[in-house]
């Protein structure tokens, strides 16, 4: 299939700044912190420095874009945009490859995520469309997330990072869902619908198109699974504080 557009990759730039990023956090930011913490922490870290940029690129890249198709060509700001998500989840996943190989959960995540990416940017240069919006609704709570899950590691050593977690929960839930339990699903239905009938066929082969369909469809899954198991726990928390007052 023959390349439409005239561009150079911007991987090596990204990823290099992303293992900066992450050495920077590992080393210098959290090298107080717990040693069992460190790792997480900085995952999170380098993520901040991922989601808000990625959602604004993704929001230029589909504002000039010249037409709104799950078929249509990458456009450079595409890739651009494209290159510096797979260059942030290329570093990530080494980070957990190399100092938590048993989270296999995330470890799958960030493969397929990687070979939904690559397939579109490398292979079939179509259909960035259908991924920077899901881009855009997944990264939208990247700060809220990022700094949540901060002050989750660091809550039984710091009253403040307790009540920051505390505060943040609420409302970084209600955003989650919303995005990723009703915008983001609404959005596959659309996208799945389409890649299904073959209209893409053309440009997209058949076989990638299934395999994004049932990739994204399956993080969709384990997100609103994600989510509900931590709606439940924050209202068992709420139950037991009710209870606590009452005695």
């Amino acid at each position: 299939m023959e390349t439409l557009i005239d561009y150079n990759s911007l991987f090596p730039s990204f990823f290099l700044m992303f293992c900066l990023i992450y050495l920077v956090g590992y080393s210098i930011v959290f090298r107080n912190w717990n040693p069992k913490h460190r790792p997480d922490a900085s995952s999170s870290f380098i993520s901040l420095f991922h989601g808000t940029p990625a959602v604004l690129l993704a929001v230029f890249a589909l504002l000039t874009q010249p037409s709104w198709s799950f078929a249509s060509p990458n456009t450079g700001i595409d890739n651009l945009v494209l290159d510096f998500s797979i260059a942030y989840f290329t570093v990530d996943l080494l980070h957990y490859l190399i100092l938590i190989p048993r989270d296999y959960l995330f470890i799958a995540h960030h493969l397929a995520t990687l070979f939904v990416f690559i397939t579109c940017r490398c292979l079939v240069l179509h259909g960035s469309f259908a991924l920077l919006v899901l881009l855009v609704l997944a990264e939208i709570t990247s700060p809220f997330q990022n700094i949540w899950t901060l002050s989750r590691l660091r809550q039984t050593e710091s009253s403040h990072a307790a009540k920051l977690h505390q505060f943040l929960s609420l409302p970084f839930y209600t955003l989650y869902t919303i995005m990723r339990g009703f915008a983001g699903p609404l959005f596959f239905y659309k996208m799945s619908a389409y890649y299904l009938s073959g209209k893409a066929d053309d440009v997209i082969p058949r076989w990638v198109s299934i395999l994004w369909v049932i990739i994204i469809g399956s993080a969709i899954g384990v997100s609103i699974l994600w989510i509900s198991n931590h709606w439940a726990e924050l209202r068992n928390e709420c139950r037991y504080d009710a209870e606590k007052k009452q005695r």
